[in-house]
């Protein structure tokens, strides 16, 4: 099977002559030759180490979290952000993503976008954009939709916790 793969992958000219190792060596360029074809290199960069994964505890009243989904592929994302209630500005974020390659670059991209921000700021960061900087194909868009919607839930929940702890005070 991996000798077939090989072949179509990198052609009848360049599989390595014998079996063994040479099929071992067939195997991984063929699967480098997928990545770079497939993905963008910053796909494969938050991919391959993707940053602020992790959790936050959701009853903080300092943390908003985002939970969505997309059921036609099964992609599910949480992204959480930490605000500083004095100057609105988000402090930290973190997800935790199930799906694929692009889903998880996405929030990857956004956890760190979204750090530094004014809440405003960061519900306004638009799915074409993360699209854009990571090069997703049309086929991924809907990765970068995930993060966008999971950015405004994460915000839309923080500022309900507020709006909650505002009103019990009163």
């Amino acid at each position: 099977m991996l000798r077939a793969a090989g072949k179509r992958l990198l052609g009848a000219g360049l599989r390595p002559a014998g079996g063994g190792a040479g099929e071992a060596t067939a195997a991984a360029s063929a699967v480098a030759v997928v990545r770079r074809r497939g993905y963008h290199e910053r796909v494969v960069d938050h991919y391959d180490n993707p940053r602020n994964v992790g959790t936050f505890d959701k009853d903080d009243p300092d943390v908003g979290t985002g939970l969505v989904g997309a059921p036609a592929c099964g992609d599910v994302m949480k992204l959480q952000i930490r605000v500083d209630e004095e100057s609105g500005r988000i402090v930290d974020a973190c997800f935790k993503t199930f799906g694929c390659g692009s889903a998880i670059a996405s929030s990857s991209v956004a956890s760190e976008w979204v750090k530094g921000k004014q809440m405003e700021d960061a519900a306004s960061i638009k799915n074409s954009e993360i699209a854009k900087h990571l090069s997703l194909p049309p086929v991924k868009l809907h990765c970068s939709m995930l993060a966008e919607d999971a950015i405004k839930a994460a915000v839309k929940d923080y500022e309900a916790k507020k709006a909650k702890l505002d009103k019990g005070n009163e």
